[in-house]
């Protein structure tokens, strides 16, 4: 799978590091482009036990491989606070350990909700592939594989190469408010203003 369409119009872009806004599947997405690097972005409505959630893509267009995984990301609040988003493994052991049976088919149909329900985030090595492999080893979604198929890893991606995945921020029970998403991956550090967690419709 490839996120050709939106990454080759937010390139267009990549001289003027401009942040591109849309709406998919329900959800308002970000990206930004710098070094052909491209960054994609959307707050999650679900909240899983202590953590609030952001769906993000990657996609490398530039000749040189980067490693990109959930320690880039972080989220500064407007009081100046500054969460760090969970490693990966982190978050699998905790939702193992707390997770009921509701909070993983909430987030897993939230989390597919997002990437089927977007066009434009199509990628070749993100929770698809992950998803697959989890079921092959599993034969249905238990609260590790679910956790370990929808949290983004650190992956190395190649010039060409994409991926997508949750990115976890530990909020103690409470929605992520107005902020600043900042990451810092391929040699670049990006931006993106941010409203906050989106309240579920119900």
């Amino acid at each position: 799978m490839q996120l050709r369409p939106l990454f080759a119009f937010a390139a267009c872009f990549s001289l003027q590091a401009q942040i591109i806004d849309f709406e998919s599947g329900g959800l308002h997405y970000k990206t930004l482009t710098k070094g052909g690097l491209t960054v994609m972005f959307a707050n999650l409505p679900a909240h899983i036990r202590e953590y609030s959630i952001v769906q993000v893509a990657i996609s490398n267009g530039s000749p040189i491989a980067w490693t990109v995984k959930p320690e880039d990301f972080s989220y500064r609040r407007q009081d100046g606070t500054v969460d760090q988003a969970s490693p990966a493994l982190t978050v699998v052991n905790s939702l193992i350990a707390k997770a009921s049976r509701h909070d993983v088919i909430k987030l897993v149909s939230t989390y597919e909700a997002g990437v089927y329900g977007n066009a434009h985030l199509k990628t070749n090595n993100g929770y698809e592939v992950r998803r697959q492999n989890a079921l092959a080893e599993t034969g249905r979604l238990k609260a590790a594989a679910a956790a370990s198929a929808i949290a983004l890893v650190s992956t190395k991606l190649n010039s060409g190469d994409s991926t997508d995945g949750a990115v976890f921020f530990p909020s103690s029970g409470k929605p992520i408010g107005p902020g600043t998403l900042v990451v810092h991956t391929g040699g670049e550090t990006f931006e993106f203003p941010s409203d906050g967690e989106p309240i579920p419709v119900k």
